[in-house]
C-alpha cells in the first residue's frame, strides 16, 4: 500500500467499508478489480470475490442502459476526465438498483492505470423524481392545468413543491425556485384591454415554459395573474440563475410591443430566486417569501433584471 502502514492501511479500509457509498478499484490496464467494498453484497446480492473484471461490472448493468453507460466509461477513462453515471444495477436474485457510479481517473505520463471511484445507491431518489415526472404527466389528466395559459396552475405548483421540499430535505440536496412577473402588466391592460392581456400571458407562458420544457424534473406554474414560479429540483445557485436568466431574454426576444412599459418598449418579466438545501428547521412558507422578497428587489432595481439569494 506504498508508504501506508498496516495501521494506516486498515483503518482507512474500516472507514471506506462503514459508509454506505460502495468503494472499488479497477486496473485500466488489465481490466481486472483490485478492490471492490463488501457492501455491494448488501446492495447488489453479488458476492464481493465475483467482481473480478470490468466486463463483469458491464454484464451487471440492466441492458436497456448497458452499452451507453460501458460507452461513456471506456471513453472518458481512455482521455482521462473523471465522470459519473447513473443506471441501473442488475440484482443476483434478477431485480435491479437504481445506482450512481462516481469515476476518478489516474493517470501516468498522459495514460489512464486505474479507476477508483463510489457506486451510490439512489433508488429512492429516483423514486421522487418519478412522483415529480408523474404529476407533470398528469396535467391534463387531473385537471391541474391554467385553463388561459395551457401550463400548471397553482394547484398544480402546490402539490409539486411540497413533494421537491421533501425530496430536497429528506436527501440533503439543493432546491430552486424562481418567481416571474410581468412588468408593469396592468398597463398592457389598461392599453390594450383585458383580451389583449390573456393574449400577452399565453405567449409569456410559451416562452418560460420552452425554458423549462428542457429539463424533465423542472415544473412552470402560473401562480396568479401575471405571475409565474418555477421549480428547479437538485439544482444549484449558479445554475438557476443561469435558467432564469434564459427565461428572461426569450420572453424578451418574443418582442411583444408594450409602450406603456416603463422599463422598455417590449414586455419584459422581472424575477426572484432563491435556493436551498432545507433542514430540519426550515419551513417551505419562508423558502417562497426569501423568492418573493427577490422579486420586489428586482422590481425596485428598475425591473427586466433578477435578483437571488447569494449563498456566500
Amino acid at each position: 500500500m506504498g508508504h501506508l502502514t498496516q495501521e494506516q492501511y486498515g483503518l482507512y479500509k474500516t472507514l471506506l467499508e462503514s459508509t454506505k457509498a460502495i468503494p472499488w478499484k479497477l486496473n485500466w490496464i488489465t481490466k481486472e478489480f483490485e478492490y471492490i467494498g463488501p457492501q455491494i453484497e448488501t446492495l447488489l446480492g453479488w458476492q464481493q470475490d465475483s467482481w473480478k473484471t470490468a466486463q463483469d461490472w458491464i454484464d451487471r448493468i440492466h441492458l436497456d442502459e448497458r452499452q451507453a453507460t460501458a460507452n461513456l466509461c471506456i471513453s472518458q477513462s481512455d482521455c482521462g476526465i473523471d465522470h459519473e453515471a447513473d443506471y441501473r444495477a442488475l440484482t443476483a436474485s434478477g431485480g435491479y438498483v437504481w445506482v450512481r457510479d462516481v469515476v476518478h481517473i489516474i493517470r501516468e505520463n498522459g495514460v489512464t492505470t486505474a479507476l477508483v471511484g463510489f457506486i451510490f445507491d439512489i433508488s429512492e431518489r429516483k423514486k421522487m423524481e418519478d412522483v415529480l415526472l408523474r404529476l407533470n404527466k398528469q396535467l391534463e389528466a387531473l385537471s391541474f392545468h391554467d385553463s388561459l395559459t395551457g401550463i400548471a396552475n397553482r394547484r398544480m405548483y402546490d402539490e409539486s413543491i411540497r413533494v421537491a421540499w421533501a425530496q430536497a430535505q429528506q436527501y440533503r440536496t439543493p432546491l430552486s425556485l424562481a418567481i416571474f412577473d410581468v412588468d408593469h402588466f396592468k398597463n398592457y391592460n389598461d392599453e390594450y384591454g383585458h383580451a389583449a392581456g390573456d393574449d400577452c400571458l399565453c405567449k409569456v407562458a410559451e416562452a418560460l415554459n420552452s425554458c423549462a420544457a428542457m429539463r424533465s424534473t423542472d415544473l412552470l406554474a402560473r401562480y396568479g395573474g401575471e405571475e409565474f414560479v418555477l421549480i428547479m429540483p437538485t439544482t444549484r445557485g449558479e445554475e438557476a440563475v443561469e435558467i432564469a436568466e434564459t427565461c428572461r431574454r426569450l420572453v424578451a426576444n418574443q418582442r411583444i410591443p408594450h409602450p406603456k412599459s416603463e422599463v422598455a418598449d417590449i414586455v419584459t418579466v422581472s424575477i426572484g430566486i432563491n435556493t436551498i438545501v432545507p433542514s430540519e428547521n426550515d419551513t417551505l412558507a419562508a423558502f417562497f417569501e426569501t423568492a418573493d422578497q427577490k422579486l420586489y428587489q428586482a422590481k425596485r432595481k428598475g425591473r427586466n433584471r433578477l435578483e437571488f439569494v447569494d449563498a456566500s
